[in-house]
């Protein structure tokens, strides 16, 4: 469902901004629009409806995007950054949250299906000659978690 990023990043827009939002099934999408139609921002904001690894593939590389924001299932972290990293423009950023999961990541004994995915997306990363990135561990009302900054060189 929409949540409160998609309209945060909207109302950030220029005025000739636009945001793509992905969502995998039709009831989210519809309270998705209906939340983005209440924040005023219909004109702004595209909802794609679909599997989100399938919806990314078929985006078209131009235009391309200034900033991606991923905060899906994160067992399909690396193969949502790969997709990202094809649609952002050089020097564009790309932000992939909840990655640090309570340091479970850094836990070798860890292996749940999220740990694993953020691990993948970690390898792709070190591979990488096309991003330069870092993992900023953070604290709040929600515990402790973390985001990846990523800018595509």
């Amino acid at each position: 469902m929409c949540r409160c990023s998609a309209i945060w990043l909207a109302r950030a827009l220029p005025a000739d901004g636009e945001l793509v939002t992905l969502e995998l099934k039709e009831k989210h999408a519809e309270i998705a629009q209906e939340n983005i139609d209440h924040a005023g921002l219909t004109s702004k904001v595209k909802i794609i409806i679909g599997p989100a690894v399938e919806s990314l593939e078929r985006i078209p590389t131009e235009p391309q995007f200034d900033l991606a924001f991923i905060d899906a299932d994160k067992q399909n972290n690396a193969a949502y950054f790969i997709e990202a990293e094809r649609l952002v423009r050089k020097g564009g950023v790309i932000i992939v949250d909840n990655v640090v999961r309570r340091g479970r990541v850094a836990d070798p004994t860890n292996t749940d299906s999220f740990t694993l995915g953020v691990r993948k997306l970690l390898e792709h990363l070190k591979g990488s000659k096309n991003i330069e990135a870092t993992t900023i561990a953070t604290v709040g009302e929600k515990g402790w978690d973390g985001f990846t900054y990523a800018i595509r060189l």
